[in-house]
């Protein structure tokens, strides 16, 4: 986007008098250039004379509630610095709706290389073997994060995580469903009446750790920093682990990027099952029961994220409307995959 359309967005005078009273060290002035990516939560590149830096911000309009919770990404992403999962440098955050119209973080920008296509056409085998284990040490490393010493205990609700989260997340489907998807309502009955897994774990959890949410070294396959951690909440680790595995059932390319026939090892890279070994053998697991339920889980809310991203398309209210479109076409896709990973 252009600095005048990503300037009708944001009240660029008041951020910038906002930071330069606000952020030690901020000198202005500042131009805007929005991310074509960041569909929930409107993210843009800030460049002013003190560098560049990253701000997110809750959208315009009328909000789903408990959605667009900025400030749980700032306080959670504040808690992991130093620790073995990275993040960004988080700066400020700005509650005050009057400066540019809605709550915003900003954070440090982070070069470097970012992959929406798993397949990762365009390194060698051993980069993409390298790539792969490294966002298997970063799971890995976040589902051991010890909360109290970070401050996150009461990041989530007690209770069970799945129960929770398929109660949840059916209320935020119904409320943005646009038509009737009947392999969307059967996948809400199963998961309904299924019996939640419940095996006492109790972590943080990322909520939609895939590779287009991280951002890598340019010269190396070291992860410099984890994005997007809007639905990072206290909850059970392997539905992280499982939506890994989700995306990669996808089809390749642009939209579904995932891996679903493509052919991995001549490729250079793990398969479901060394991936989910590996994850074991870091967190000292022998192995995990009731995958097919995590992963239908995790194909659940997806489809209900994906139906709220359309639903705002509509609205008029879609941070890029014409892809939010594209992937509301995914809903029923994602409800078929999470009906075949019960059977």
């Amino acid at each position: 986007m252009s600095d005048s359309h990503a300037a009708a967005q944001l009240n660029l005078a008041s951020i910038e008098g906002y930071l330069e009273t606000n952020l030690p060290g901020f000198k202005g002035p500042i131009e805007a250039e929005k991310f074509s990516r960041g569909q929930s939560n409107p993210t843009f590149l800030l460049k002013a004379g003190s560098g560049n830096y990253v701000l997110r911000r809750k959208p315009p309009g009328v909000l789903l509630k408990s959605a667009h919770a900025v400030d749980r990404e700032f306080r959670v992403q504040s808690a992991l610095a130093g620790s073995d999962v990275p993040v960004s440098k988080m700066h400020i955050l700005c509650s005050d709706d009057a400066v540019t119209g809605s709550m915003f973080y900003v954070m440090d920008y982070v070069p470097g290389r970012n992959f929406v296509d798993p397949r990762l056409q365009d390194l060698s085998n051993q980069e993409r073997s390298g790539i792969f284990d490294e966002m298997n040490r970063v799971i890995a490393a976040l589902h051991q994060i010890d909360l109290s010493s970070v401050g996150l205990e009461d990041y989530g609700p007690p209770g069970n995580y799945f129960e929770r989260q398929i109660g949840r997340w059916s209320k935020q489907y119904r409320a943005s469903e646009t038509e009737t998807i009947e392999p969307m309502d059967m996948l809400i009955e199963e998961l309904t009446q299924r019996e939640a897994l419940d095996d006492g774990q109790r972590t943080l959890v990322h909520g939609d750790y895939r590779i287009d949410n991280m951002m890598f070294d340019s010269d190396s396959t070291r992860c410099l920093a984890v994005l997007d951690w809007e639905l990072s909440t206290l909850g059970h680790p392997y539905a992280d682990l499982a939506s890994i595995i989700m995306q990669w059932h996808m089809p390749p390319g642009e939209e579904g990027r995932g891996l679903a026939g493509v052919d991995r090892a001549a490729l250079g890279l793990l398969s479901d099952e060394q991936f989910v070994e590996a994850y074991c053998k870091r967190r000292s697991i022998n192995s995990i029961d009731s995958f097919g339920y995590c992963l239908a889980f995790c194909f659940f809310r997806m489809a209900a994220v994906i139906q709220g991203v359309k639903k705002r398309a509509l609205d008029g209210n879609a941070s890029n409307p014409e892809r939010a479109l594209k992937m509301g076409e995914f809903v029923k896709a994602f409800a078929h995959q999470g009906l075949k990973a019960l059977s």
